[in-house]
């Protein structure tokens, strides 16, 4: 039987000739953007930013194209020698990284809706953000202090979104993310549940940027006038009260898995929390059934917000307490006196912040170590961080933990190695966002 010839709609027939048609080039799309100028690499550099690398340092650049140049804060293009394009950006004429890649060429191609068009480059990595935070489970009935936009992990370098809440604190950190903070807020503000947005520029880093942001104290937001101060939120059922003035972005939402180890492994357990600051590995201890728990650290005001929340978990003070004391000296003192615990964690600020002090910080860090291990029982557990992202990317840090035990007279063996929670992607064409270490060890 012969069928009869398939005549399809005329507008179909349109539809397929336009899937046919030519693609669109970048180079044809920036053809029509006039001024546009070209950052051209030097030969050889090419490879490292068509492989993905977000950051176009100034040693890379050969030179500009384009009259007048381009100002701080302009949409670019960066192109390879023959000044064919390789993707674009947005520029710095002050900081040792003078493009923020944004779309390689071949995304640009693909999907041309927002190639060289911040506003809605924002949107559309604002969507694909939050569409990961909910595959990841976040928000939840237990859990609402999470990370929303997480700087290269999200392809938005130079900025983080936290939300505590119904509070989001951004964290800003690159002259682009001041140029479009009203579209930040905007789309920051439209997340189910946030009523109030905290804008918090990163100063010293932003001067770097050639910016000079004054961390004003009267801070107001688009949405409701004054900024919230604190906040309360829920992480994995634990309440804690938040000082949106605090340390980063005033909770460390990074942390939650490991946090989490903890609860799993507490049970009948006398736990020590070394650099506690609010209390978060120690309420998860608590809530894990350890019988005794103690809270170590410096900062009188963390510690007032970490009384506050054992009245709002309703624990009992006779269980955990807190204790305003150096780290070391505690240590030290608890040793001299043969003191142990069955589960201790060590979580100290980050003390190597540049590659240039890392010599001296792993010293630090050794000593800090040996200590928590000589405190820490025989057969017991000890949880240790580095949240300094010059020792992580090192490689080092399990090798200092060996020193620390030789130093300690014990022996250690690893029984779990992390970094930050599922909410902070890292690309892993700039492992510079790797910052954060995660070791549980056992003491023998």
């Amino acid at each position: 039987m012969i069928l009869p010839k398939l005549q399809l709609p005329t507008h179909l027939v349109k539809s397929f000739s336009c899937s046919a048609a030519k693609t669109t080039t970048l180079q044809e799309i920036a053809a029509n953007r006039k001024g546009l100028a070209r950052v051209v690499l030097k030969k050889g550099k090419t490879q490292l930013f068509r492989d993905g690398s977000p950051m176009v340092y100034s040693g890379a650049v050969d030179r500009i194209v384009g009259r007048p140049p381009p100002k701080t804060g302009d949409t670019v293009l960066v192109a390879d020698g023959t000044e064919k394009p390789i993707g674009w950006g947005v520029y710095n004429s002050v900081s040792m990284f003078c493009v923020r890649l944004m779309q390689l060429e071949e995304e640009a191609t693909r999907d041309p809706y927002c190639a060289l068009d911040m506003e809605r480059l924002i949107e559309i990595r604002f969507d694909a953000a939050v569409e990961l935070r909910k595959r990841m489970g976040l928000p939840s009935a237990d859990t609402n202090a999470y990370r929303l936009v997480n700087s290269e992990g999200d392809r938005l370098s130079g900025l983080i979104v936290d939300v505590f809440g119904d509070v989001a604190v951004v964290a800003s950190s690159a002259a682009w993310v001041e140029k479009y903070k009203q579209e930040i807020e905007l789309h920051v503000g439209r997340i189910n549940g946030v009523n109030h947005v905290n804008w918090r520029p990163s100063v010293d880093i932003l001067k770097e940027e050639g910016l000079d942001i004054l961390d004003s104290k009267e801070k107001t937001s688009p949405y409701t006038g004054r900024v919230k101060l604190l906040c309360k939120v829920m992480e994995n059922g634990v309440c804690y009260l938040v000082s949106l003035e605090g340390q980063k972005t005033g909770f460390y939402a990074d942390q939650r898995e490991n946090r989490q180890l903890i609860s799993l492994i507490s049970k009948d357990q006398k736990v020590l929390d070394v650099c506690c600051y609010t209390g978060g590995f120690a309420f998860n201890a608590a809530r894990g059934g350890a019988t005794d728990v103690l809270g170590i650290d410096s900062s009188l005001p963390a510690l007032e917000l970490a009384k506050e929340n054992i009245i709002l978990n309703k624990l009992d003070p006779a269980s955990v307490s807190f204790l305003r004391e150096d780290a070391t000296e505690f240590m030290k003192r608890a040793a001299s006196r043969n003191e142990s615990w069955d589960l201790v964690i060590l979580d100290p600020p980050k003390l190597a912040p540049r590659r240039k002090v890392l010599q001296s910080a792993s010293g630090m860090y050794r000593n800090l170590n040996s200590l928590a291990m000589q405190v820490t029982k025989r057969g017991g557990l000890l949880m240790t961080c580095s949240c300094s992202g010059a020792m992580t990317q090192s490689g080092t840090f399990l090798r200092t933990l060996q020193g620390a035990a030789s130093m300690a007279q014990r022996k250690i063996t690893v029984v779990r190695q992390a970094g930050a929670a599922c909410d902070h992607p890292i690309d892993p064409s700039y492992p510079e966002g790797a910052y954060l270490t995660n070791y549980l060890l056992r003491i023998l």
